[in-house]
């Protein structure tokens, strides 16, 4: 069987139990090692072109299809010129495979997390591969694997202090004119982030029904699903927000998350100036659609603008909505857990 032909099939076989991340996941992975597996000549198509054309080809959805006028070449070049799964074996194309897999397509290293979540994506395929008798081991077993940096310590550079978080905070407001309300309504969004811990996929879900908002005292956020951004083709539903439950858990396992007064209070005004949107969620665009991350991610970056001394704005400093979060955790960490109620992670 050849690479791309194997591909399509075992990507189809997992479609269904998989959600739009993960099959995201696999197709980004398996992107990069069609890289090596295709044979090169003369006139040979941009790396790039291969790679968007590989991920339209393996979606199910496409099985048949003729591909989009600009990638054709690309295509056609892959499924006529990828080699057999066999030659994963021999250690030169292992090697190259190696080396797609640790490296972005302008030559710089890839973060530590993207090659370990690509291996994680070939590994798989290559186990199924076995079991389908089309390489006699897993040759990345024995493969000398890359030592890549870790991202799971955080960078301090990134965290905020509580003076520059709710100085982040109140320039969030600012953002936008006041009738379209831009920055304003983003503002508790933001909060949530900081002084809860929730990632932004957890925030996008977030509805009413699982807040409890006191008038006095802490409150609860009660967190059930996860509302992930992927690409419309990765999705069931052909939405760009996939639903899911929360990460590392059962699907119907919910995590509640203590609230801090200031942030009831956040939720309360928010709640009364902009109501909810769509399903009952706490936060929404101006036509109550869900909160795309391309607009959480603008207004965070005019609001730096207006927080941050030009010095800072160029830093990394809370330079991703994500470091609210990382913010938020290594506070209750610093504190200990008999200052405050530390909640699963």
């Amino acid at each position: 069987m050849r690479w791309c032909e194997f591909c399509r099939k075992y990507i189809a076989g997992r479609w269904r139990t998989s959600g739009a991340k993960s099959r995201e996941s696999m197709a980004d992975g398996l992107a990069a090692v069609a890289l090596a597996m295709v044979q090169r000549g003369e006139g040979i198509p941009q790396d790039t072109d291969f790679r968007l054309a590989f991920r339209w080809g393996i979606v199910p959805a496409n099985a048949g299809e003729e591909p989009p006028a600009e990638l054709r070449a690309a295509y056609e070049w892959l499924t006529t010129s990828d080699r057999p799964v066999l030659d994963l074996a021999d250690a030169v194309v292992i090697e190259d495979v190696q080396y797609r897999l640790s490296y972005r397509l302008d030559g710089i290293r890839a973060a530590g997390e993207t090659y370990k979540r690509r291996r994680r994506a070939l590994n798989t395929a290559l186990e199924h591969a076995v079991d389908l008798g089309e390489l006699p081991e897993n040759p990345l077993q024995r493969a000398r694997r890359k030592r890549m940096g870790s991202d799971d310590v955080v960078d301090n550079g990134v965290l905020v202090n509580a003076v520059q978080g709710r100085q982040l905070l109140t320039a969030v407001s600012y953002v936008g004119s006041w009738g379209r309300n831009r920055g304003r309504r983003l503002v508790a969004f933001y909060a949530v982030l900081y002084y809860a811990g929730l990632r932004p996929s957890e925030a996008v879900g977030l509805r009413l029904s699982d807040c409890h908002l006191p008038e006095e005292g802490w409150g609860t956020l009660t967190l059930r699903e996860t509302r992930p951004v992927s690409g419309k083709q990765w999705t069931d539903s052909g939405e760009r927000h996939d639903r899911q439950g929360l990460k590392a858990r059962e699907a119907a396992v919910d995590r509640p998350v203590p609230i801090p007064p200031v942030l009831v209070a956040i939720l309360r005004a928010h709640l009364d100036e902009f109501g909810t949107a769509k399903e009952g969620r706490v936060f929404g665009n101006e036509r109550g659609a869900v909160v795309g991350s391309s607009t959480y991610w603008r207004v965070w970056e005019e609001a730096r603008e207006y927080a941050l001394p030009p010095g800072r704005v160029e830093s990394p400093l809370a330079g991703r909505p994500y470091d609210l979060r990382h913010g938020c955790i290594t506070r209750w960490l610093n504190a200990g857990s008999q200052s405050w109620k530390l909640p699963a992670a």
